[in-house]
């Protein structure tokens, strides 16, 4: 529905993981590596050990992605513009980023069919290649 009304120009898709996001199930630490706090991933779920609450999100890009296009039926073009450039353009920074234009930093995700990452370019150098 705020799709609807809002639109792609209105909508930014971030997520505020913690480092624990794309690493499997098991141990993480929330906050510092030295004085963070023990949480334990479980289910896709970032939880304290004693299972009472969770502990943050482990919500990665490709996911949200991934989810506005299943869940809310956005469209792809709609989705990536959500992603990257109406965050660059809240940010101030469409100048440089969000598009891919002549004189904007080269940073390009290239995923596939399933939004998984095949390989990622940060000022036109790969920096990321997915060997599955």
């Amino acid at each position: 529905m705020i799709y609807k009304i809002k639109g792609g120009e209105s909508i930014a898709l971030i997520t505020d993981a913690m480092r624990a996001a794309g690493m499997p199930e098991g141990n993480s630490r929330l906050g510092s590596l030295k004085n963070g706090i023990e949480v334990i991933i479980e289910n896709g779920v970032a939880k304290l050990p004693d299972r009472s609450s969770f502990a943050g999100s482990i919500a990665t890009t490709n996911q949200l992605v991934r989810t506005i296009l299943n869940i809310a039926n956005v469209p792809l073009a709609e989705a990536i513009k959500m992603i990257t450039a109406t965050p660059a353009r809240i940010l101030g920074l469409l100048q440089k980023k969000g598009t891919l234009q002549i004189g904007k930093d080269a940073d390009i995700v290239v995923f596939d069919d399933a939004i998984n990452i095949n390989y990622t370019i940060v000022n036109g150098k790969i920096i990321y290649i997915n060997n599955y």
